[in-house]
């Protein structure tokens, strides 16, 4: 894990408050959006970059109003191709730090060859993906997350379509950095947020926002007071796999995969529960942790994956000063008198 020094540090303490937008936030009452707004406002002073050198960009729905409640330099772009623009910005500048802020819809359906290939690529930028499986700009149709049999505008009898795993789209599409949270939990969401931005490469965070007027309780399984210690999994790296009202369950590999135990039964010790690595190379537990869905599994929350490989931007940028190092063209004059020339 390296941070990235890349981006220029502030040389006086920033605040909170210097991130803090003068412009009305129009999200409704009771949207997970302001706790992402707050998650965001709490883990920018904690970077501790310059604050002209982060760079918000989105597309277009709820989410990608986001650019405006932040005071930083933002883009405000079209519907899907915030990862796209993204891309330009950091390669046009890599000392910039790049967020994105998008939506289920946004990034997977009208902008999903754009979200792909920003994760291949591995462009040095860090994605939040506000996961409410609906469609709620546009007043409640289903998404690419919306699980199948629901019903919306679009599906009065119910979708008939497999919804996208994020985590796994992410890891499918050679993913260095997969964490998830929830929006009810803005602690857990700035210490994943601040892991993100320490990562180098593209990073994805998912968060699982309630769309309280087109989609509410969306994630009342995981996240209500009563179910949510038995439906979550925190995942700390280092230390195994446990959790439950009284951490009596955990996680292990059994022979078809991993599987939920309970401490205590069986001779189960917690000597035989996996041990969480986000480090390593190898996706497979990765690839298994972000597939757990209820009600065999519980939802995996906090960095799931982060792992090391070179990055788009920095490879860019090698290419570029070999050129600049190698090229007989220095200037246009150069250009202009290069190949085969002629006098009339």
């Amino acid at each position: 894990m390296q941070e990235n020094f890349t981006v220029e540090r502030s040389r006086n303490p920033l605040t909170k408050n210097d991130f803090v937008s003068d412009q009305m936030v129009k999200w409704c009452p009771g949207c997970g959006g302001h706790a992402i707004l707050a998650s965001v406002a709490n883990v920018f002073p904690k970077i501790g970059y310059k604050k002209e050198n982060f760079c918000m960009v989105s597309g277009i729905g709820c989410s990608s109003r986001f650019p405006y409640y932040v005071n930083t330099y933002g883009f405000h772009g079209i519907h899907g191709r915030a990862n796209a623009i993204a891309t330009g910005v950091k390669v046009a500048n890599p000392h910039l730090s790049v967020w994105i802020a998008t939506g289920d819809g946004d990034s997977m359906a009208i902008g999903g060859n754009h979200f792909i290939h920003i994760i291949r690529r591995n462009v040095d930028v860090n994605i939040m993906l506000f996961n409410n499986q609906i469609y709620g700009l546009t007043k409640g149709q289903y998404s690419p997350t919306s699980p199948m049999g629901s019903v919306t505008k679009t599906s009065p009898q119910g979708t008939i379509e497999h919804p996208f795993n994020p985590g796994e789209l992410v890891l499918g599409a050679q993913g260095t950095f997969f964490a998830r949270a929830v929006d009810t939990n803005v602690k857990i969401m700035t210490e994943v947020m601040f892991e993100a931005a320490k990562h180098d490469g593209t990073s994805v965070v998912e968060i699982l926002e309630n769309c309280v007027i087109y989609n509410d309780n969306a994630h009342t399984a995981i996240t209500s007071k009563d179910l949510r210690e038995d439906n979550q999994i925190h995942l700390k790296n280092g230390e195994p796999m446990i959790f439950g009202k009284n951490n009596e369950k955990g996680i292990r590999l059994g022979q078809m995969g991993l599987e939920v135990v309970v401490i205590g039964e069986n001779g189960i010790t917690e000597e035989d529960l996996l041990v969480h690595d986000q480090y390593s190379q190898d996706p497979g537990i990765h690839l298994m942790l972000a597939k757990m869905t209820l009600p065999y599994y519980p939802v995996a929350m906090g960095v799931i994956r982060s792992a090391m490989f070179s990055t788009y931007d920095d490879l860019v940028e090698e290419q570029i000063k070999y050129a600049k190092a190698n090229s007989t063209i220095k200037n246009v004059d150069d250009l202009l008198n290069s190949g085969d020339t002629w006098e009339i």
